[in-house]
């Protein structure tokens, strides 16, 4: 999702999100349909930690009391979820509610994708994430789960293995999550282009495109402008 033709200094795009988010699962879709709308305009995605349910153990919780302690009831869950898994399947993609038997504490997912912003390709390592939990209900707490995810993504799997016994890059991970949370970030996917202009919440391919154009136009004046 990266590009800089010509030379050209791509628009920087920082997504706080996180994996287990519905709406960052459809966000970033509908990011990558903007970027295609805007194929002029080089642009250079970073994709930053976000916790949506901090209070939830390393080992996770089973869904069940997840969406009872935040719902109230999985029944009243479901009401909502029937709506964002259409929105989901708008885009292509799979919400697959049945399928989901473990929340977890996503740190750990959050510290293979920084692994990936080093050493891989980031973008592809939280897509196999969100696909896993979403698509295929796959535990995000069993550390087979991940290394096999991380392996599916390009990385070396003993390289993610180590990575995911010891505490390398919990204190950075947790760091900029805390981060994002003080900076008024309260929910997500947030979009922040060019590190002047945020959008909050998975827009229309069009208006985040717009967003695209826009930022690249006050930094550029001789950008495309959005249409």
């Amino acid at each position: 999702m990266q590009s800089s033709p010509n030379g050209t200094t791509p628009l920087q795009v920082d997504v706080v999100s996180d994996v287990v988010c519905p709406w960052c699962f459809i966000g970033k879709r509908r990011l990558e349909r903007a970027i295609a709308l805007q194929p002029d305009i080089p642009v250079a995605v970073n994709w930053r930690p976000f916790f949506l349910n901090p209070w939830i153990p390393r080992e996770g919780v089973d869904r069940k009391t997840y969406l009872e302690t935040k719902f109230g009831s999985v029944a009243r869950y479901d009401e909502i979820a029937k709506r964002v898994a259409a929105a989901a399947a708008a885009e292509g993609l799979t919400y697959a509610l049945d399928k989901i038997s473990r929340q977890p504490n996503t740190l750990d997912c959050h510290r293979l994708i920084l692994l990936a912003r080093k050493e891989g390709d980031p973008a592809r390592m939280k897509q196999r994430l969100m696909d896993l939990y979403f698509t295929e209900g796959g535990d995000l707490t069993d550390r087979e789960t991940l290394v096999a995810a991380a392996v599916d993504s390009g990385l070396d799997g003993a390289r993610a293995r180590a990575l995911l016994e010891g505490d390398e890059d919990v204190d950075t991970v947790e760091i900029e999550a805390n981060r994002a949370k003080e900076a008024g970030i309260e929910g997500v996917p947030c979009f922040i282009f060019g590190r002047r202009f945020a959008v909050s919440g998975a827009q229309a391919p069009e208006y985040l495109a717009a967003a695209i154009a826009r930022v690249a136009a006050e930094a550029d004046p001789g950008t495309v402008p959005a249409t």
